[in-house]
């Protein structure tokens, strides 16, 4: 082998080592893509759904402001439900550094049994800790259910922007009977029970039906406006104005002019002037990781879909 070919050989052998030493960065850039991809979306899960979030708990101030959020849909299952909200207040009260108790509401509303049992529980624990005040700060949103739960509270603080109001009971429905003729499909149910396809939205509308669900709805809007008239009490500008107890929805600004809120505020501002200890540890309850998220698929699907044949009430 003379000089020259030993030569190509070499260079031979040392184009394919700077192939595989190309192959093998490139591995390694992939594996360290790989991985800052997997810690970005594990840190977007972790800011997402509040995992590792510290509560404060363990402050050092003597006195703080215990916090409850009610957040999102009230309805059962939901982050903003009896079952987390209710220990989260309890936990809130009985804390020995409690100054005051302050409900962060941002909340389009819901179930009004679920509303129902946070005002009740609210009105209990105040009675059983009388030293203990009770304000609400609204930040966007406290409309229906939201502002059924804050009702209870002794003072309710908002934005001048905030949405405040819709003091009233909806129950969602749709009709296909025309579409169903024109496609010429029949609908065939048995049933039990006189009224136990009522509202069925394959079937024509009856009108003692129709009547038997509005009076319920009706019950429930009294049930509602009798827990604002007794949470508000003289604040109430005008208890007799229809308006105020109609659906409909007001800012903030107005809503002090009506008596619905005390004054204009954020929860800092409660926290610091008005119950005069300004850290704030918040005592809202959380599911663990995959709870959360399984339940906010659940909720998002039965606000699309809804969950049975028969409609709920909600209060939003």
């Amino acid at each position: 082998m003379n000089q020259e070919e030993t030569q190509a050989i070499q260079a031979l052998k040392d184009v394919a080592l700077e192939g595989i030493k190309e192959q093998r960065r490139a591995r390694r850039w992939g594996i360290f893509f790989k991985l800052f991809f997997a810690l970005y979306l594990l840190a977007a899960l972790f800011a997402l759904f509040g995992v590792g979030e510290s509560d404060g708990k363990l402050t050092t101030a003597d006195k703080v402001t215990a916090v409850v959020d009610i957040n999102g849909i009230i309805m059962d299952g939901a982050p903003a439900s009896a079952e987390l909200i209710l220990p989260s207040l309890k936990e809130a009260f009985e804390n020995k550094k409690t100054q005051g108790v302050l409900l962060r509401c941002n909340s389009p509303g819901g179930s009004p049994v679920q509303a129902g049992i946070i005002n009740d529980e609210i009105r209990r624990l105040k009675a059983e800790h009388k030293d203990i005040p009770v304000y609400a700060a609204i930040s966007d949103l406290c409309a229906s259910g939201g502002y059924y739960i804050v009702a209870a509270a002794d003072k309710i603080y908002a934005d001048k922007a905030s949405i405040v109001g819709s003091i009233g009971v909806r129950m969602d429905n749709f009709g296909v009977v025309g579409l169903m003729d024109k496609l010429g499909v029949e609908r065939r149910l048995y049933t039990a029970g006189a009224n136990k396809g009522m509202l069925d939205p394959f079937l024509p509308e009856k009108p003692e039906q129709v009547a038997f669900v509005q009076k319920m709805l009706d019950e429930t809007h009294q049930q509602f406006i009798n827990v604002v008239k007794q949470g508000r009490g003289d604040r109430l500008h005008d208890k007799d104005n229809p308006d105020i107890f109609s659906g409909l929805f007001w800012t903030g600004e107005d809503a002090v002019k009506l008596g619905l809120v005390d004054g204009l505020g954020s929860d800092a501002y409660v926290a610091r002037d008005l119950i005069k200890a300004e850290e704030m540890v918040n005592f809202t309850s959380k599911k663990d990781l995959l709870a959360r998220l399984s339940d906010r698929v659940e909720t998002s699907l039965h606000l699309m879909m809804g969950d049975g044949s028969t409609p709920r009430t909600v209060l939003r």
